[in-house]
C-alpha cells in the first residue's frame, strides 16, 4: 500500500492544533486520509490525551489500533486510561496475539478481564496462553498465529492448509513441519512448495536438519542474539516437550534490542531508572541522584586526599596545575576501555579468547597511547615551564595514570559481568570516580618518590 508523503512542520502542527481548537473534523480527517500509521503516530506526541483520541475517533478502525499499537508503553498505558474497555477492544481484536497480550498486560487487571470477555474466541485463547509468560521470556514475546503443516500432507494439502490459515497471519517467511503431536520437525520453504509436484509428501521436501527454534523460557536478549547470529526474520517457539507453540517475528527483536540499548545508554549516563526527558521532576531526579552522590563522595574523597599532600603543593604550586589533566586522561581512558568491554562481550566467542590475551593486548594499546600523550605533555610542559624535575614527573605520572585505568576499565566490567551484575555499570560515573582517585594517588605517589 502506497501512502501519502507526510512531514511535520512548525506550520503544519499549528495549522492542526487550531483544527483541534475548533474540532474542524473534516480537515483533520482529510489532512491524515493516506497517511502512514507510524507518521500519525509521531504527530499525535504532540498533542495530549484528549486530542489524540478525538483525533483517532475520525479515523478507520484498522488504521486506529495500528496506531495505538505504535505508540511507546509508556504513553500508551496514559493514552488508554481515558477509553472505555469495550472501546479498547473494537481495536485489539484487529492485532496479532503478541500485541494484544502486551495491551492487556498494560491494563489494570478489572479492565483487562474485562476486554478478554469481548474479543473473538480464538484471539481470546491466544492471549489468555501468553499472558502466563513474563514479557522479558520468548514466551512473551511469541505470537501464537503462524503457518505450520503437517509432515504426513501433501503439498496440495499443504498450499490448501497455508490458504487458511493466512487469513490470521499478516506476515510469514517460512511454513513450519509438525507431526502428529505438534512436535517441531524443520520447516519448508514458500518457493520448494511451489516448485514440487502437488503429490509429493511433505516429509519428502522439508529441511529439518538446520531448523533453529527457542525455548518458551528462554530470555529475550538470548533470542535477540540468535536471531541476529543466524540473521533469521523468524524464529520458532518450543515449549519444554518441543512442540510448537508460537513464533518470534524480527519487528519484535528489534524492540528487545533498542530497549536494552537505552536501558545500557542510561546506566553508562548514571541513569538508574528508565526515565524519559518528559517524566515528572521527582522521577528524573531519583534516576539521576545516585551516581551524582557516588562522583560528589569521590570529589570529596579526592580533596582529602589532596590535603595529605598540602605541604607538597604549596612548596610547588604548578603540581596543583595538572591535576585536571590526571584525572581526565584517567576518565576518559578508562570509560574507552570499559566501553569497548562491554560491546565486546555480547558476543559469546568474546570469554572463548581468553583473558590473558585481551589482557595482553589491552596493555600494548595502553602503553602506546600512554607514550604517545606522555610525549606531547613533556613537549608542551618543556616550552611552558623547560626541562625541570615537575616536567619529567607529569609525563611518566601520565604514562601510568593511562596503563592502570585502562586495566581498571577492562577488569571492572568483566568481574562484574562474572558476578552477574549488568557490566554497563562500569562505564560512565563509576569508572571516572574509580579512575579520578586512582589517577591522583599514582601522580602524587610519582612526586613522592621523584621530586
Amino acid at each position: 500500500m502506497a501512502f501519502v508523503e507526510f512531514e511535520l512542520s512548525k506550520e503544519f502542527r499549528d495549522r492542526f492544533q487550531h483544527a483541534l481548537d475548533e474540532r474542524d473534523g473534516p480537515f483533520i480527517y482529510e489532512s491524515l486520509d493516506g497517511v502512514n500509521p507510524a507518521d500519525i503516530t509521531s504527530l499525535l506526541y504532540e498533542f495530549n490525551s484528549e486530542e489524540s483520541k478525538y483525533v483517532l475517533d475520525l479515523l478507520p478502525l484498522e488504521v486506529r489500533a495500528k496506531i495505538i499499537n505504535d505508540l511507546d508503553p509508556d504513553t500508551r498505558k496514559t493514552f488508554l486510561k481515558i477509553y472505555e474497555p469495550k472501546e479498547i477492544s473494537e481495536f485489539v481484536n484487529l492485532l496479532d496475539s503478541d500485541d494484544a497480550a502486551d495491551i492487556l498486560n498494560e491494563l489494570p487487571i478489572k479492565d483487562s478481564e474485562e476486554i478478554l470477555t469481548l474479543l473473538d474466541a480464538d484471539l481470546k485463547s491466544q492471549v489468555i496462553d501468553l499472558l502466563r509468560y513474563d514479557e522479558n521470556v520468548a514466551g512473551g514475546l511469541m505470537a501464537k498465529e503462524l503457518i505450520k503443516a503437517n509432515v504426513n500432507w501433501t503439498v496440495v494439502q499443504c498450499i490448501d492448509e497455508i490458504r487458511k490459515q493466512a487469513e490470521n497471519v499478516t506476515k510469514f517467511y517460512t511454513v513450519y513441519v509438525v507431526d502428529d503431536w505438534d512436535k517441531l520437525l524443520g520447516r519448508v520453504s514458500l518457493q520448494r512448495l511451489i516448485l514440487t509436484d502437488t503429490r509429493t509428501l511433505v516429509k519428502d521436501i522439508y529441511d529439518g536438519d538446520e531448523v533453529v527454534a527457542v525455548e518458551t523460557y528462554l530470555e529475550d536478549t538470548e533470542v535477540a542474539e540468535i536471531m541476529k547470529k543466524y540473521d533469521l526474520e523468524s524464529v520458532p517457539v518450543v515449549n519444554t516437550q518441543g512442540q510448537l507453540v508460537g513464533r518470534i517475528t524480527i519487528d519484535d527483536v528489534v524492540d528487545v534490542i533498542t530497549e536494552q540499548a537505552e536501558e545500557e545508554r542510561q546506566i553508562m549516563s548514571g541513569i538508574t531508572e528508565d526515565v524519559e526527558e518528559d517524566d515528572s521532576v521527582w522521577r528524573n531526579t531519583r534516576a539521576r541522584l545516585p551516581w551524582l552522590l557516588i562522583g560528589a563522595v569521590g570529589g570529596m574523597m579526592s580533596a582529602r586526599f589532596m590535603g595529605l599532600f598540602e605541604g607538597e603543593i604549596s612548596r610547588i604550586a604548578a603540581i596543583a596545575f595538572f591535576i585536571p589533566l590526571i584525572q581526565a586522561t584517567g576518565g576518559n581512558v578508562g570509560i574507552q576501555s570499559s566501553s569497548l568491554i562491554v560491546q565486546s562481550l555480547v558476543n559469546p566467542s568474546f570469554v572463548e579468547e581468553g583473558l590473558l590475551k585481551r589482557l595482553g593486548k589491552v596493555f600494548s594499546v595502553a602503553v602506546l597511547n600512554g607514550f604517545c600523550l606522555s610525549v606531547i605533555v613533556f613537549g608542551g610542559n618543556a616550552l611552558v615551564f623547560g626541562y625541570d624535575g615537575l616536567t619529567w614527573v607529569v609525563s611518566i605520572a601520565l604514562f601510568c595514570v593511562v596503563i592502570f585505568a585502562s586495566f581498571v576499565g577492562t577488569v571492572t566490567p568483566l568481574i562484574l559481568n562474572r558476578f552477574g551484575f549488568n557490566p554497563a555499570l562500569a562505564s560512565g560515573p563509576f569508572i571516572t570516580t574509580t579512575n579520578d582517585l586512582l589517577g591522583l594517588a599514582i601522580y602524587f605517589l610519582t612526586i613522592s618518590i621523584l621530586l
